[in-house]
């Protein structure tokens, strides 16, 4: 088996878990090859996302590691394989791969908890403000590179629609909202349709007013990942040199408090829907 020249996010996640599991019982990489009946490089690739293991092997191993955790098991068994084949995929090569990581990682959630302080969620823009948005680029994209990146970025959205459904929670900052990209008729179509798909039952939308004042995490755009297991869960957060993902049980337990005190300061569902309809009458 030839392994996997770039791994993604998510196959490395399956293989960064497998080596905790491993090192939590302090077994050596050479014993447990010796166990499996393999060898050490297999498992050395395998924890580095570059080769993906069957089924019938994650439960060997599962075993040999002594994991009692059966909803963890079954998670990372739901892992196993090779590449998902998603519709991702097709992208491959033509957009960012950390594009792709953020797609694959969002169909396969359980849920997902999202912050945004100055641009509003992209599996919940809209085709002109999209366009807009990376029309700001500097230096200028190809334009056949934006159309590409559009359409990724719309497709982005099916997560949301699918069956079954993934329960979506979003914080937005009132600058987000008020950020006219695109010019006033662009922000006006953005917001009325991001009311639309407030009105969902998977998907709550809460807003974070300037009156709110200081919040934790302000100024970042953060995604949090919930997978079947909380043990697999990720976080993805922006930076200006693209996304930066974190899977470490302290990273994950602080990203959860930092996210359960911003929606804290947010207001509630109802008032979100009421602030953004008066953003709307403004514009």
């Amino acid at each position: 088996m030839a392994p996997r020249q770039a791994p993604t996010v998510r196959q490395r996640r399956f293989g960064a878990e497998l080596r905790r599991l491993r090192e939590a019982t302090g077994m050596s990489a050479p014993r447990a090859a010796e166990l499996l009946g393999t060898d050490r490089t297999t498992i050395s690739n395998t924890e580095a996302g570059r080769f993906g293991i069957s089924e019938q092997r994650l439960r060997r191993l599962a075993t040999i590691y002594e994991c009692d955790d059966p909803t963890l098991i079954d998670a990372l068994a739901s892992m196993t394989g090779g590449r998902s084949g998603g519709w991702w995929d097709e992208y491959r090569g033509k957009v960012p791969p950390d594009f792709l990581d953020l797609a694959e990682l969002e169909h396969h959630a359980a849920s997902l908890r999202t912050l945004q302080t100055a641009h509003l969620p992209g599996m919940f823009q809209v085709e002109d403000h999209a366009r807009a948005l990376f029309d700001l680029f500097i230096p200028a994209l190809p334009r056949l590179e934006v159309e590409l990146r559009i359409a990724q970025r719309l497709a982005r959205h099916a997560v949301i629609t699918k069956e079954p459904s993934v329960p979506y929670q979003g914080v937005i900052h009132e600058t987000a909202l008020r950020m006219q990209v695109g010019g006033r008729q662009v922000a006006r179509a953005q917001l009325n349709h991001l009311l639309s798909e407030s009105e969902r039952d998977n998907v709550t939308l809460l807003v974070i007013p300037f009156s709110a004042g200081g919040f934790p995490m302000a100024g970042d755009s953060v995604l949090y990942v919930a997978a079947d297991s909380p043990h697999l869960d990720t976080v993805q957060v922006d930076s200006p040199t693209g996304a930066v993902f974190f899977d470490a049980p302290a990273q994950l337990a602080n990203f959860r408090r930092r996210m359960d005190a911003v929606e804290q300061v947010a207001l509630n569902r109802s008032q979100s829907r009421d602030a953004i309809l008066d953003i709307i009458k403004e514009l």
